[in-house]
């Protein structure tokens, strides 16, 4: 039996103690106040009695019921904890042991089961998942361990010491699920790991879980070489890089006709040692604190203090799209480019985004209010996401960058004829098309066959450090 099954059933005992206590009580009560009064006759005080009887009685059996719904701690599909208890038994479990360890197990073709089979047939392959599990580990002498299930197909679990001890026996489990089926349905399992000496909060250490998990989701277990970061110590470092405008923007040379035309910005935040934030360890911490508009205004306005009236060259940033729909930062955006006449036509929106925006005339209205001021507007990694497929159909927009996926392999004549065709559409809606990443000549040659217009790389020219604050 799971523990989960065990817990729910002391949870239930306790309920029913607390039913069963108050009325027998009540009835002790009421059987000595007869005797004590008269047992020979019946008085007002009986039906008193009995009107209370009935009435905390009633009291009591609809509290269990209502708690008994609301305080539910497993879940009916899985059988194993349900999110919100599992949460409250790791945070004090966490707090009383010095070493702690939470594993990450998914299922990842859930929603490709669900949508083959049924959801029953989804359910089943949960509950499945969940009893293997716990076999296997209790195999491995691991018992009374807290499993829960967080969302969709993933399952958090808590063991007591370090992900050291259980790293190896993650793995051989992620092998041994390789064949694994649940009424000839093939499941796919993977697994990731952390512990507490990535943070001693329970948000930080699922958080780290799933940032592991989008990773490394194509490996059976996660490297545990990469450096673990105190996530309380790097937010903080954030918003200081932020409070104090602590940052250096890098700049890359793009060509067009070997002539340098734009300046592509990468921005690194700055610690108070000095020490350098990269853009993959801050992005998601803006997103989560709220910070993203006031990035994006802050290099948008160092970007066009840099442009001047006698250089020619563009400057292109990252620009998050959700920002761009913030009417904050529209308005400030444009307040700030109104001040500059200089950058008409000399500041680029890089806009990469995963999921597909659906108010798209909305969405297109705001970008033709920043192309009228001037702007450029570019679609990042076409031909990689989908949705830069869909924004290059739907968006009025002025360049495409071809994603570096296919610069890796140019050679290959698959890529080669992917990349002419998206060319060959970009031109005929009258857009600019970008490559980077060129590294040798020889690609660069054969990028140039193809006709795109702009190109970047190492080859041309190194990233260089332009200006810090």
């Amino acid at each position: 039996m799971l523990l989960p099954e065990i817990k729910e059933r002391e949870y239930r005992f306790k309920l029913a103690l607390r039913m069963g206590l108050p009325i027998f009580a009540l009835l002790i009560a009421f059987i000595s106040n007869k005797f004590i009064t008269d047992y020979q006759s019946i008085d007002i005080y009986f039906y008193i009695e009995s009107i209370l009887l009935i009435t905390f009685s009633i009291y009591f059996f609809l509290y269990i019921i209502y708690q008994g719904f609301n305080n539910r701690i497993t879940e009916v599909v899985t059988k194993t904890f349900t999110r919100e208890y599992l949460y409250e038994y790791l945070k004090k479990e966490i707090k009383n042991n010095s070493n702690y360890t939470l594993l990450l197990i998914s299922v990842d073709n859930l929603a490709d089961i669900n949508n083959r089979y049924g959801m029953k047939n989804g359910d089943k392959v949960l509950h499945k998942v969940a009893l293997k599990i716990s076999d296997y580990l209790e195999d491995k002498g691991i018992s009374n361990f807290p499993m829960g299930h967080i969302k969709g197909g993933d399952f958090v679990i808590g063991l007591k010491g370090t992900k050291n001890e259980y790293s190896t026996i993650l793995e051989l489990m992620c092998l041994k699920s390789d064949e694994f089926k649940v009424d000839n349905i093939e499941v796919k399992i993977s697994a990731d790991i952390t512990d507490k000496t990535f943070s001693n909060e329970l948000d930080y250490l699922i958080e780290n879980l799933f940032e592991l998990q989008e990773r490394n989701r194509n490996k059976k277990l996660l490297s545990q070489n990469q450096e673990d970061i105190s996530p309380q110590k790097q937010e903080l470092f954030v918003i200081n890089a932020i409070k104090n405008r602590s940052f250096i923007v890098m700049t890359q040379d793009v060509f067009e006709n070997d002539i340098c035309v734009i300046k592509e910005c990468f921005v690194k935040l700055k610690t108070p040692d000095l020490k350098i934030i990269h853009q993959k360890n801050y992005m998601k911490v803006l997103d989560k604190l709220g910070l993203m508009v006031e990035f994006d205004l802050m290099v948008l306005e160092q970007n066009i203090a840099k442009c001047c009236s006698k250089s020619k060259e563009i400057f292109a940033m990252n620009i998050s799209p959700s920002s761009i729909r913030n009417p904050d930062f529209l308005i400030k955006a444009k307040e700030l480019i109104n001040i500059n006449k200089n950058t008409k036509s000399r500041i680029i929106f890089l806009l990469n985004e995963v999921q597909y925006y659906s108010h798209i005339s909305r969405y297109n209205s705001t970008l033709n209010s920043l192309r009228d001021m001037g702007v450029l507007i570019a679609i990042d990694r076409l031909g990689s996401i989908h949705t830069s497929f869909l924004y290059l159909r739907d968006l009025d927009i002025d360049i495409v960058r071809f994603d570096s996926f296919y610069t890796k392999d140019i050679q290959n004549e698959k890529y080669i004829s992917i990349i002419d065709g998206f060319n060959v559409m970009a031109h005929k809606k009258g857009l600019k098309t970008w490559i980077k990443m060129l590294e040798t000549e020889e690609i660069k040659t054969k990028v140039k066959e193809l006709k795109i217009d702009y190109l970047q790389g190492k080859y041309l020219a190194p990233v260089e450090n332009k200006y810090e604050n």
